[in-house]
């Protein structure tokens, strides 16, 4: 087994073993751990959509448990202002009487950021996380302040019919890695949840990765190699994405007014490096790309009028450009395994 494979299957090996950690509270629920997983180790930031009571919270205060990260909460309510999240100077007296400013730090300068009900806070708000979010620093009275690494946003929205709440704006969508979807669970995991959740048995997540080895593990994921034909195919998906392309696919020119965009490229392929890891890989295959295209796409596929007045949704949207986009040839297949 070379340097590479052993590499990788210590990754697999941890990132199981986190995802049991994560088990041992949430019931089901599979494919969002999963997803959650992947943004964490790519280093990105995760949109989680469902309707109350689903355990999104509780998802991201098991995470925090399982690593040795520093948690904090950010519950967004429509009087929230931008300073509650980012902090401010406040004027301080020393045993002399002299006073000066300090920074009262806000809960953004947490490791791990639970962003709750996000789409809850007015516009303004939302947008005081954008800095934090793509450069890892925050400005506070002219100075920039870096933020602690390893540093993860994870934001729980209702879904947008719920009353009090208010869409994201595209460029903030943009700034998540994936949007994951929270289904309503099945009966059986139903009864799973409540038999563990009205006892008295408290379950104990054990601590699996700190932050010197999740920042390790995220380099790794840098290393994983793509096929040349990969890359080029997430090019040729994000280029017919968009309607005013001259070489746009037909449901991009009817049924979207935006398409995926770089970051939306950038986003597959990194994700796809970690999916790869994850199953023991150094090498990205197509089926990594095809898990992560809805999760890293769904929310940056800007719906036509017409999409919107037939009631097709993004997923919808998604599927049909996948098919008209042609796969990578048998010979890509190849050199990518």
């Amino acid at each position: 087994m070379s340097e590479s494979e052993d590499r990788a299957h210590a990754f697999r090996e941890t990132a199981a073993a986190l995802r049991a950690a994560v088990a041992e509270v949430i019931v089901g629920q599979a494919d969002v751990v999963e997803e959650v997983l992947m943004c964490l180790f790519a280093g990105g930031h995760a949109l989680l959509e469902g309707a109350p009571g689903l355990g999104k919270t509780l998802l991201v205060r098991t995470l925090a448990e399982a690593m040795e990260l520093r948690f904090s909460r950010i519950q967004f309510t429509p009087d929230l202002m931008p300073g509650d999240i980012v902090g401010t100077n406040v004027v301080v007296e020393d045993e002399r009487g002299r006073k000066r400013f300090e920074l009262a730090k806000g809960p953004i300068f947490g490791q791990l950021v639970l962003a709750d009900e996000i789409n809850r806070a007015t516009p303004k708000t939302q947008s005081a996380l954008l800095e934090a979010m793509a450069e890892h620093s925050v400005t506070i009275a002219g100075t920039v302040h870096r933020l602690e690494q390893p540093f993860f946003v994870l934001a729980t929205e209702n879904p947008i019919e719920m009353e009090g709440t208010y869409p994201l704006p595209e460029a903030q969508l943009d700034r998540f890695l994936f949007k994951v979807l929270v289904p309503n669970p099945d009966e059986e995991t139903l009864v799973a949840i409540f038999e563990r959740t009205t006892g008295t048995h408290v379950a104990e997540v054990p601590r699996v990765v700190d932050g010197p080895r999740l920042l390790a593990m995220r380099a790794l994921v840098r290393e994983v190699y793509v096929a040349e034909g990969l890359t080029r195919w997430v090019a040729q998906l994000v280029r017919r994405s968009d309607p005013s392309d001259a070489g746009a696919a037909p449901t991009a020119k009817r049924l979207l007014r935006y398409g995926a965009g770089v970051r939306g490229g950038q986003s597959m392929v990194l994700a796809a490096k970690v999916h790869a890891l994850m199953r023991g890989s150094a090498h990205v295959s197509f089926a990594d790309l095809e898990r992560v295209a809805y999760p890293a796409l769904r929310h940056r596929l800007i719906p036509s009028f017409e999409a919107e007045a037939d009631g097709v949704g993004t997923d919808a949207i998604l599927a049909r450009l996948l098919a008209e986009v042609p796969r990578p040839s048998d010979r890509v297949e190849a050199l990518a395994g």
